[in-house]
Formats: structure tokens, sequence, C-alpha cells
């Protein structure tokens, strides 16, 4: 029998709240297990982003499960969390899904905790209706090809079959669908190197294409393109095996947005590129900035609508906004980024900017009933 228990973690009234332990315990084990993989938390989020976004969950619904020891007669202890689930249920499109992520402390791990978890996290999303399960393996370094790697249904990208997340991933029965790579831009770049990449697009797009900018609120005269825009990253973004279907946004979303991330702290820069002749918008480029870590940045989506490709605007974009970047907040020093390992278009961009491979990920889907 085993010393532990499945809780649903609730949502506390604040952090210093006497219910918030089992909050600050799960953002614990997530921030080992980050830590662990990655030897850093720049993949993390903060206690208040977490709550922050534990409050706004009008479009994904946000569930929080943690291993315990002990019973409710002991002591709220962040330290009696041993492990715990995030399950990302949307509310909107996509109801057949759900994203999850599964976290043990390392000194825990190896006691069928994940296990348990994983279990619990099936249960909620079967009584949520959904059908299919999704999750991600983190890799610091990309494996060669051959013997003890695994390759993803495009073919694209590879992951080491010993890896403990991905043993863990095919035991439960998930198949690998994707694989992506994370890269990593010291910052700043070369002003000089910046300004030539940016004049040669431009040059290639011509006049009918203006760069426009703005952070955390987009212009109501765009909100409608910018909209247009985040439904199509759903649909134009190489998405490999995943079962992911159209995710539809309107202005009202991308308001409810901007206001979590203005709650969260983070700093939002958007640059896109304008088709003048239409007055819409053809691409566009983010970075998100959060407040406990000055030092590095969120390459959040980056897309050039199908329709306007072949005119580099991705590279117009991209050295706008990091030229914004260096103007804005010079005391970031890193800029990382995911690209799906097909996705050679962007990865070629990115390459030529100075990105430098850092790892990666694995991205895994299974069915449900």
């Amino acid at each position: 029998m085993s010393d532990w228990s499945i809780r649903e973690v609730p949502v506390p009234a604040s952090l210093d709240a006497p219910e918030a332990w089992l909050l600050h315990g799960s953002i614990e084990a997530d921030h080992e297990s980050v830590r662990a993989a990655w030897g850093n938390l720049d993949h993390a989020q903060s206690p208040h982003e977490i709550l922050t976004a534990l409050r706004h969950q009008q479009y994904v619904r946000r569930v929080r499960l943690v291993a315990v020891t002990g019973d409710d007669t002991d002591p709220g202890d962040p330290a009696r969390v041993l492990g715990t689930a995030i399950l990302l249920l949307p509310l909107a499109d996509n109801l057949h899904l759900g994203i999850f992520f599964v976290s043990v402390r390392p000194g825990s791990r190896g006691r069928g905790i994940g296990s348990a978890l994983y279990d619990a996290v099936v249960e909620v999303a079967t009584a949520a209706g959904r059908t299919t399960l999704q999750t991600s393996t983190d890799q610091r370094s990309d494996p060669d090809e051959g013997p003890g790697t695994l390759a993803p249904s495009t073919g694209t990208g590879r992951v080491r079959a010993n890896d403990a997340g991905v043993r863990f991933a095919v035991a439960h029965g998930f198949a690998l669908e994707q694989v992506a790579r994370y890269s990593v831009l010291d910052v700043p770049v070369d002003p000089a190197l910046l300004a030539e990449h940016r004049a040669a697009a431009q040059a290639v797009a011509g006049d009918e294409y203006r760069i426009v900018t703005w952070g955390n609120h987009c212009p109501d005269e765009w909100v409608d393109e910018f909209a247009v825009l985040n439904t199509r990253m759903s649909t134009d973004a190489p998405a490999g095996g995943l079962d992911v279907q159209e995710d539809a946004w309107d202005a009202e979303r991308i308001r409810v947005y901007e206001q979590d991330f203005a709650e969260r702290g983070m700093e939002f820069r958007v640059t896109a590129a304008e088709h003048v002749p239409t007055h819409t918008l053809a691409a566009y480029t983010s970075f998100g900035s959060p407040a406990w870590n000055r030092e590095y940045v969120h390459q959040e989506d980056t897309l050039v609508l199908k329709e306007h490709r072949g005119r580099r605007l991705g590279m117009l974009v991209k050295t706008a906004n990091l030229e914004r970047l260096d103007v804005e907040q010079p005391e970031a020093r890193r800029i990382g980024t995911w690209n799906a390992e097909e996705n050679s278009f962007m990865l070629s961009i990115n390459v030529t900017l100075g990105f430098r491979p850092a790892g990666g990920s694995g991205e895994w889907q299974t069915k449900l009933g």
C-alpha cells in the first residue's frame, strides 16, 4: 500500500491562503522536474503566473493533480507533494482533446507516482468526454539516427528510446507523432546583421508589405485580423500526426488573453506584416517576457499565411521584432523557440539569425476508450 494519495489542487484565494500549500507543492515538483531536465527554470512559470492562469479558464479548463503523503490531519506542507500532473482541456474547439504533463520530484521517482497521476488524468479527461490525450517528453540534445532511437510518424527527428519519459509514454500506449527542435539565440544580436537581413527581406517583400507593431494591447484596427492569424496558427502550422483541429479566435478571445497576460505580469511584443493593398495581416511573430526572469524571452508564435509565403515575410517580422527587443528589453540575454523538425523553412530562418539547437521534445498521442 502506498503512503500517498492523489488529490485535485483547489484554486486558492491567494498565494498566502492556507489552502495554497497544495498549489505551492505542485509548482515545486514541477520546478524540480524542469531544472532536472533542462538545468535551469527557463521553461517554468512563477507561482503568480500559474495562479493567474487558474483564474482565467474561459477557453481552457486547467486541472492540477498532486500525489500527496499523509492525510487531512497532517500539516499542510508543500514538501508533502511528491509529484504533479497538469491537464488542459480546451473549451471552445478541440473538445475531443486533453493535453497533460506529469512531473515527479527526482527523489520520488520509481514508485509508481507518475502512473498513478496519469490514471487520474485519464479519469478526469474521460469524465469530460475527451477521446484523445497528448503529452510531451523533453531532451537536452538530439540523438543521431540509428539503434536506440524512435522516429515520429513524420519521419523527421528522433528521440532516445531509453529516456525515462519516452519509456513512460510507450508503456502507456502513446505513439510518437512529431519531434520539435528547441533552439536558443543569444542576444543582443549584432545590429548590423539584423539590419542586413531585414533590408534583404524587405527588398523581396516589396512595397506591398509593411511592418506594424504593438505590445500587450492589439490596436482595435488590427484585432480582428490578429484573431484570424491566431486561428490560422492552428491550421497552417505543421502538426505532424497530432489530431489537432481548427482553434477559432475572435476579438473577444484576444482581449481575454491580453488581460490574462497583463495580470501575469508578462510583456508581449507582436510584430506583423500588413499586406498594404488589402489592409490585412499576412504574417506575425511575438515575444513573451516573464516579469520574474528578465534575461529569458519566450519566442511565441510565428506564422506566415500560406497565401503570402515566398516573400520572406518570416525573416522580415522576426528581424523587426528582434530590433524592438534590443531597445525595449536590453537586459534580455537569450530567446528560446520551438519548431517542428519538419518545418524546414522556419528552422532555416532561425539558423540564419544565429539560433543554435539546444534540445527538443517528442510529441505523443493516444486514443482513449
